[in-house]
């Protein structure tokens, strides 16, 4: 049971150990892009190019969907960002159980977005967690974990895919050692913390925050759903700054300003004041328009030192 891309390496990596994968689940089909297409799931084009049955219940947990994995009889289920939440009855279903590999070190970021929390958090460390599936939001027994590390210039879209295919080799794992005996679920301890879907809200820059939160917040939201600002009132997407240490040094001689204010325009990128520091701005996006260097969006509209974002 999987949706996204994340769990596509998932489901070739069951095929590759020879697993018998008797059906695979996935989101319905969803009106996408600006012509409202019906499109697939990633986790469909796969299975129908591997020639699996995949099966698109609405809801997983109605008598009718119930009724079909009873037919299907399988021994275990994986679930890999599904989207959707499994009744008991699925859970109890399958004598080895529902097995799930979650992006996050357990129990800390459970919820909708853990790489995106763990990036916009700073993290220097998250991983791929397999667990025995309760009832509870990400809160199962624990089975195998795997650490990765995160550089300060990564983004969420590089963190996933290192997870993704981190969480395929763990699975494997996992189920190898499940079926053998070898590894035990051990309840969840330490301190946990949740990583809800990201919210508008969460999408603005605030200015009057840290030079370095901002800096985390923009790689955070890249690629999607993508930090975002107003200049001159106008919305402008924000996709990627300039870390406070990687400033010339130079810059953090400026006199300061307020928060939002441009102090300076270079070849790199503009110049922000924040709340705590400076930040640079190096790519931006205006509505309708294609992203473009933060320098040349600046110049375009001939602003000056003394105007600000988010305003």
């Amino acid at each position: 049971m999987g949706t996204p891309d994340f769990a596509v390496p998932s489901l070739r990596a069951l095929i590759q150990a020879k697993h018998n994968v008797v059906g695979v689940f996935t989101q319905p089909d969803r009106p996408a892009g600006r012509g409202q297409q019906f499109k697939s799931s990633p986790v469909k084009v796969v299975a129908e190019e591997l020639g699996l049955m995949v099966y698109q219940p609405a809801q997983v947990k109605t008598p009718e969907s119930i009724a079909l994995l009873r037919d299907l009889k399988p021994e275990c289920i994986v679930v890999v960002a599904y989207g959707q939440i499994l009744s008991k009855e699925i859970l109890e279903l399958p004598p080895q159980g529902c097995i799930n590999v979650h992006a996050s070190l357990l129990p800390k970021y459970r919820g909708a977005a853990p790489i995106h929390w763990a990036v916009i958090n700073g993290e220097t460390v998250t991983g791929v967690t397999t667990m025995l599936m309760d009832e509870g939001l990400d809160t199962g027994d624990i089975l195998l974990k795997r650490e990765i590390p995160v550089s300060p210039e990564s983004t969420t879209g590089e963190v996933h895919d290192l997870l993704a295919e981190a969480g395929a080799e763990l699975l494997v794992e996992t189920l190898e050692e499940w079926q053998n005996g070898t590894v035990r679920a051990q309840p969840q301890t330490g301190p946990s913390c949740y990583a809800p879907l990201i919210s508008r809200e969460d999408e603005r820059l605030d200015f009057g925050k840290s030079a370095t939160g901002l800096y985390n917040q923009i790689r955070g939201l890249n690629p999607w759903p993508g930090a975002y600002t107003t200049f001159r009132g106008q919305p402008l997407k924000v996709w990627q700054g300039i870390a406070p240490y990687d400033l010339p040094p130079a810059v953090n001689q400026l006199p300061g300003g307020r928060p939002g204010e441009i102090l300076r325009i270079l070849s790199s990128g503009v110049i922000v004041q924040t709340g705590e520091g400076l930040l640079g701005l190096a790519e931006v996006q205006p509505a309708g328009k294609k992203r473009m260097p933060a320098r040349d969006y600046i110049l375009g509209r001939h602003a000056q030192p003394g105007e600000r974002f988010g305003e």
